[in-house]
């Protein structure tokens, strides 16, 4: 009988980069570990593919085992310590050419984008038979889990900074309805290398962030709301390439788990929305 393995698998120069973080995350005194390569490859087809845990194909293990390795990478923080140490190595030299402004600087770009939850399964026996495939009714509500409430229902916000070549920085979730400013802060944190130059559209127009980022000695592009009396002005060539973290985000929505919320848990989420954000990287730097 021909076996037949899921397309994407992570190539031997892909694993070795996951494989050092792994070994490093491991308890030290635990059960002999067991093929963590399949483990990631069966978590990746699941964050491309949108599928149930249950629906894993056999070839990549029992799908609860699989399932509960993922959880207990993503508590252990796992994802957010491989992006920053991508963004800590140099890797890519986080360039760009401001002819407007003279000079060279690095850059960055924050934005935001919506992102749909799974409406909850019909009947109480079917949502216990697929608990993964029904995004709210976590513990300690919506809010808590980064759920909102809009006119098309439960819906949850994804911030995101990008460099100057479109590559994640950093990530964060909000609920839905709220406004941009509470994930700036989520996303701009200073342990990241400091940009000279940071690209945003209006919704981060205030003042707490231009005060912030001039502390900093960082230069925003931020166009002004129109109910500004003050007006700042914006160099409109260098607020064109905003449109990087927009390419970023349409990235990000190829995988299925990415572009509709199934996870209860914010962190569940958000760990998939990482894994994308690092494998984004591996394909840039293997070009």
């Amino acid at each position: 009988m021909e076996i037949r393995l899921p397309r994407d698998l992570m190539s031997d120069e892909e694993w070795s980069l996951f494989e050092h973080f792994i070994l490093a995350a491991r308890a030290p005194n635990g059960r002999k570990p067991t093929n963590h390569r399949l483990v990631l490859d069966g978590i990746f087809w699941i964050a491309r593919i949108g599928s149930p845990w249950r629906d894993l194909p056999e070839e990549s293990g029992k799908w609860s085992s699989v399932y509960r390795q993922f959880r207990r990478w993503t508590l252990a923080g796992l994802w957010e310590d491989i992006l920053e140490a991508l963004n800590q190595s140099g890797a890519v030299p986080d360039a760009l050419q401001m002819l407007p402004l003279g000079g060279t600087a690095a850059c960055r770009a924050v934005d935001s984008t919506v992102i749909r939850a799974h409406h909850p399964l019909p009947g109480r026996a079917l949502r216990r038979q697929c608990p993964e495939r029904e995004a709210a009714g976590a513990k300690g509500g919506p809010p808590r889990q980064g759920f909102g409430r809009s006119r098309g229902g439960f819906t949850t916000k994804i911030h995101l900074r990008v460099n100057a070549h479109g590559l994640p920085m950093r990530t964060g979730i909000t609920p839905g309805q709220t406004s941009d400013y509470p994930g700036f802060d989520l996303v701009i944190a200073d342990n990241l290398p400091e940009p000279r130059g940071l690209l945003a559209d209006r919704g981060y127009d205030a003042d707490r962030i231009r005060k912030a980022m001039s502390q900093r000695g960082i230069l925003t592009q931020i166009p002004m709301r129109k109910t500004r009396k003050m007006r700042v002005g914006v160099d409109r060539g260098l607020n064109r390439l905003r449109n990087m973290v927009e390419r970023c985000f349409n990235k990000l929505k190829n995988a299925r788990r990415v572009a509709t919320r199934y996870d209860k848990t914010a962190e569940s989420y958000l760990g998939f929305v990482d894994i994308t954000s690092i494998r984004i990287w591996f394909r840039h730097l293997s070009t």
